[in-house]
């Protein structure tokens, strides 16, 4: 019976903690991959809204591989379409695994997390709706092993 008041209070107490901490997250989201098949003809598309264009913001991109995966790394084409309709286009080659062969990234199982830093203190020109796609870039298609992918923009948190 103790044991349980003490795990109860533990686990009230970590909520307390973990709520009362400001997050810096201005978007996120991701995409689960239906069987782990990424067709290049279907981009990952995400809109967030950027009201403050005096901060600086940090881009993330999110990807989830299998250890099936058969490449170390992954080419990708994010396309960011501004408020007033202007696109500009970035290509990006992220590694997934050290020259050596082991997964990088936050692991359970089979599973490698990665969260990439794509764009590091960013200020947005203007305030409004930007649009992100992002697509593959590999000559397979569909891309297997792929399993999500996503993005996550925060603000810059000066210390």
């Amino acid at each position: 019976m103790r044991l349980n008041y003490f795990l109860s209070l533990l686990c009230f107490g970590s909520i307390l903690i973990f709520s009362s901490c400001s997050d810096n997250t201005v978007y996120e989201k991701n995409y689960m991959l239906e069987k782990g098949l990424w067709e290049a003809e279907k981009p990952l598309q995400f809109q967030a809204t950027i009201a403050d264009t005096s901060k600086g913001y940090n881009v993330y991109l999110n990807l989830r591989n299998a250890g099936t995966y058969p490449y170390s790394n992954i080419f990708l084409f994010i396309n960011t379409q501004f408020p007033g309709g202007m696109i500009d286009r970035d290509t990006v080659e992220i590694m997934l695994a050290t020259p050596e062969g082991k997964w990088m990234g936050k692991g359970l199982g089979d599973l490698w997390d990665n969260q990439i830093l794509f764009k590091r203190n960013v200020t947005f020109p203007q305030p409004g709706e930007y649009k992100f796609e992002i697509t593959h870039a590999m000559r397979a298609n569909p891309l297997t092993g792929i399993l999500d992918g996503g993005m996550r923009i925060e603000t810059v948190v000066s210390k």
